[in-house]
């Protein structure tokens, strides 16, 4: 099966049952303005809860600093960049959080995105979701897939961006990509995880 992250999980229970159903990664989301917000006591509960071979990763706007010491207090093994941030700003960063990967997203919009995807420093994994300057993430939109494509035949890509169990193998058949990541599409609310819908997506996936 396809590696899939669930992202915006917000209690241990959602995060157990998405891992038992066969979630690879688990995404935490810290920037304090979204409704999936977690705070490092509650991540750090989640991340206990988590069996050897999962991994969490924690998604950041724009607080690539705070971003590191997050990931050691709370036990990351990833790092998601949702923001504005440059290639600049984030090049070395994998390197100085002492194992700590880094992803970063790139918001799909038009052509351009293609050339900013590519301008990702390598060894850093891209994220293709929605644009969006105000929610980042969890829209439940839909991206340009051939757009979207585009990207994936040139480089390795998460693909994100309103994915559920209805659209799921379209988008991969469409995309190719090396992940997948849903949040939204798996939800009966912001940050509360269906297990309905959780379920029905990994059944789903289990036929590719």
């Amino acid at each position: 099966m396809i590696r899939v992250k669930i992202c915006g999980i917000t209690s241990p229970e959602d995060a157990t049952l998405a891992v038992e159903l066969g979630a690879h990664l688990i995404g935490l989301v810290f920037w304090p303005q979204s409704p999936r917000f977690v705070a490092r006591l509650r991540a750090r509960e989640i991340v206990s809860a988590l069996p050897a071979g999962v991994d969490a990763v924690g998604v950041f706007v724009n607080q690539t600093e705070e971003a590191v010491d997050i990931a050691h207090e709370v036990g990351l093994r990833a790092i998601q960049l949702h923001g504005d941030e440059t290639p600049e700003s984030y090049r070395g960063l994998a390197s100085s959080a002492n194992g700590v990967s880094v992803i970063k997203a790139v918001a799909v919009r038009d052509e351009s995105s293609v050339r900013q995807a590519l301008d990702v420093p390598e060894g850093t994994q891209v994220l293709l979701d929605a644009h969006d300057v105000v929610k980042r993430g969890g829209t439940g939109r839909t991206i340009d897939w051939s757009l979207a494509s585009a990207i994936a035949r040139q480089r390795a890509v998460i693909l994100s961006g309103g994915l559920n169990a209805d659209n799921v193998i379209e988008a991969i058949e469409a995309v190719r990509p090396a992940g997948i990541d849903v949040s939204s599409g798996v939800e009966s609310s912001p940050g509360q995880k269906d297990p309905a819908k959780l379920r029905e997506l990994f059944d789903v996936l289990r036929n590719l």
